[in-house]
């Protein structure tokens, strides 16, 4: 019986070391594609930045159409 119970508890502790590595694999790939999400964004912001384009300018939807 005592062994049977610590086979049960060897089990279950393979299984939770197999879910943590694969969070770990999870949490690596989503941390590099944060990563990577904020490269394209520090390069569009240099971008909108030489463009001369800042704030509210972007934003059209703030600006009245030209008939009224």
């Amino acid at each position: 019986m005592h062994e049977e119970r610590l086979i049960e508890i060897e089990i279950k502790l393979t299984r939770q070391e197999d879910l943590v590595d694969e969070l770990n694999k999870t949490v690596f790939r989503q941390q590099q594609r944060i990563d990577d999400l904020s490269a394209i964004i520090a390069e569009l912001a240099r971008r909108l930045a030489e463009a001369g384009i800042q704030g509210n300018e972007m934003m059209p939807i703030n600006e009245k159409p030209p008939h009224y």
